[in-house]
């Protein structure tokens, strides 16, 4: 077999297995064969963009102007809305034209601004389990992470806050995610004020990223980050149109907050990138002036799904808490239906025994082995088919058993 003599940086031998490799080209082989396999996997919402968004989007389309090259940051009036979206919803006020910017999705924005801030020798304090972003970005730029217990009460800040303390040199950056993804895990404002107390006791900045903030249930409102006292003399939040307004694939996002910390990604994304294409931010200004009732129904039927899968895994006899938000369902598998495996063996063997494909817990960091996360990104009734051929695939043994 021939060698390759070429050879890779540093930084891309630095970055840990990427974990949902078997289990996508075990779920693409099973596909090209013809099985329905039941994606409950990915985030990947299979609701349509509102109408009016796409409306807007295919008449700035036809606009010879909008084809050329955009701005890094965002067109102005974006980049204004925004502000009022956070004036109106959350009473921050923020400066358009130093505060907020567009970035290619949050994921994009989040490791550019990494790049921004971290090189080697720093270091970022994270959660365990985190979404992947928050630990590969950090080793993008050629940075450590320091992992700590996930949690949303004050020991998780005290876990901080010794590490905090006691690392030479010091953390440069906490990355915080509320709602939580994968474990779907809330917090409340006093939470956030006592962030912006520990950031500004050692000097740390703080990113927040702010994904599932417009995708609550049961009446919760889950906090910006940037609500708290102070928080924009340290940190930047992140939100993203993928979520609310089912916008995944138009790849638009943005970071608002401390204004260094926005022009420093404003630098990094001068480098990169031209801007995001001109009709999906005019398409996005339409979708937060005029579609927020489509957010409201939006979160209606993530709820009804949450139920379904909730119930279910409850059947199985699974662990699983009824999230306050975010699309997703974190469920601890019972240790006799691991029987013995990883997370992500057990996640393969569902794919082949149940047709089902799950997230496995380890892929967010060793805090979340024996759970799975379960995206609640199908309708109704093949979140229930789903469960049931779960339920079959585990139980199976023990219906040989009684029938024979």
């Amino acid at each position: 077999m021939f060698e390759s003599k070429i050879s890779t940086s540093e930084r891309i031998k630095r970055l840990p297995p990427y974990l949902f490799a078997r289990i996508n080209a075990l779920k693409h082989r099973k596909r090209q064969d013809g099985i329905d396999i039941i994606d409950l996997g990915m985030g990947n919402p299979t609701d349509p963009t509102p109408q009016p968004i796409v409306d807007k989007l295919c008449e700035a389309v036809r606009d010879p102007r909008n084809h050329r090259y955009s701005v890094s940051r965002g067109v102005l009036n974006l980049r204004r809305d925004v502000a009022r979206h956070y004036r109106e919803h959350y009473g921050v006020e923020l400066d358009p034209e130093q505060e907020v910017i567009a970035c290619i999705g949050s994921k994009e924005g989040i490791s550019h601004l990494l790049l921004a801030m971290l090189g080697p020798g720093d270091t970022a304090v994270v959660g365990d389990p985190a979404f992947p972003i928050h630990v590969y970005g950090v080793a993008l730029a050629g940075a450590n992470v320091i992992s700590v217990q996930l949690g949303n009460d004050d020991a998780f800040l005290e876990r901080i806050r010794y590490v905090v303390a006691h690392l030479f040199p010091k953390p440069k950056v906490i990355i915080l995610n509320y709602p939580h993804n994968p474990t779907a895990m809330t917090v409340n404002l006093d939470f956030f004020e006592k962030v912006v107390g520990l950031a500004n006791e050692h000097g740390v900045a703080v990113i927040h990223d702010f994904a599932y903030g417009q995708t609550c249930f049961n009446g919760y409102k889950a906090p910006s980050f940037l609500t708290a006292r102070g928080a924009k003399e340290i940190g930047v939040e992140f939100t993203t149109m993928s979520k609310p307004y089912n916008m995944a694939g138009w790849r638009i996002g943005f970071c608002a907050g401390n204004a260094t910390m926005v022009n420093a990604l404003g630098t990094i994304k001068g480098y990169y990138d031209y801007g995001i294409f001109q009709p999906v931010q005019i398409a996005s200004i339409i979708a937060m002036r005029h579609c927020q009732e489509d957010v409201v129904r939006q979160q209606a039927i993530y709820q009804e799904r949450r139920d379904v899968v909730v119930s279910g895994c409850r059947k199985l006899g699974w662990e699983a808490e009824v999230p306050r938000a975010s699309m997703f369902v974190w469920a601890r598998v019972k240790d006799e239906h691991l029987a013995g495996q990883s997370s992500i063996d057990f996640v393969m063997r569902m794919l082949e025994e149940a047709e089902v494909a799950l997230a496995p817990g380890r892929a967010f960091g060793e805090n979340g082995e024996s759970y799975v996360r379960i995206a609640l990104v199908e309708n109704e009734q093949r979140l229930r088919q789903a469960m049931r051929q779960l339920d079959r695939a585990l139980n199976k043994k023990a219906m040989v058993g009684a029938g024979d």
